[in-house]
């Protein structure tokens, strides 16, 4: 019996980039490949010339990756309805906002509780839950949870975002969180998450530019 091809690893170096090992499929945000060869460092804090890779800012700026006390509390929370039961983790969300944007009914910021399963046709839900890049959502029908999917291994770069994490790529030394995918997730590069190495939105406020060419040319 042959051996099944071992997945790409990913580790977080301390107060440092993001080692990765086996990768094959380094994407910019329009799924341009983006230069691959051996053993990669990828810049997370921030501050580097080559985004996305690492030219050794962190070590002149003194970069420290430690979660921070007041991060949202690690916490899978359950949303039943009536054909499907939403399941959410607020401390892993990268607050990409396709939720909000394609099924208002469903998830709505403004109301309590924020998720309502039943605000939707079921097949619009799922397909909205299958946008969430950070595996913060997923659903269950029947009793059976659907939450990993079937990709390839390969690590995207976000426009001004996170690294997008997917095909089971191998976190090395860190828990996901509550309920979290192993197969997809998201990755602080902002230098400013209070949930390392998880993205937690934070890009947003700091105003983040990543400086990372995409196919047109473009910053």
């Amino acid at each position: 019996m042959c051996d099944q091809k071992r997945k790409p690893r990913l580790t977080p170096l301390p107060d440092g980039p993001y080692k990765v090992e086996g990768l094959e499929k380094l994407t910019d945000s329009r799924q341009e490949m983006l230069p691959v060869k051996g053993t990669l460092l990828l810049c997370r804090c921030g501050g580097s010339k080559s985004k996305p890779f690492c030219d050794g800012t962190h070590t002149r700026i003194g970069f420290s990756c430690r979660p921070q006390t007041e991060r949202v509390r690690d916490r899978r929370r359950d949303y039943p309805g009536e054909a499907l039961t939403i399941h959410d983790n607020r401390c892993i969300c990268s607050h990409a906002e396709h939720c909000t944007i394609h099924s208002p009914a469903v998830f709505c910021r403004d109301k309590k509780p924020w998720i309502d399963p039943d605000g939707e046709e079921p097949q619009k839900v799922i397909k909205t839950i299958e946008m969430c890049p950070s595996g913060a959502l997923s659903y269950s029908i029947d009793g059976r949870e659907h939450r990993d999917r079937e990709a390839e291994p390969e690590i995207q770069v976000d426009r001004d975002g996170p690294y997008c994490v997917r095909g089971g790529v191998e976190l090395v030394g860190r828990n996901l969180g509550e309920g979290a995918s192993l197969e997809h997730y998201t990755l602080c590069r902002c230098g400013e998450s209070r949930n390392m190495p998880r993205c937690d939105g934070s890009h947003w406020e700091a105003g983040f530019k990543d400086d990372c060419k995409d196919s047109a040319g473009n910053h």
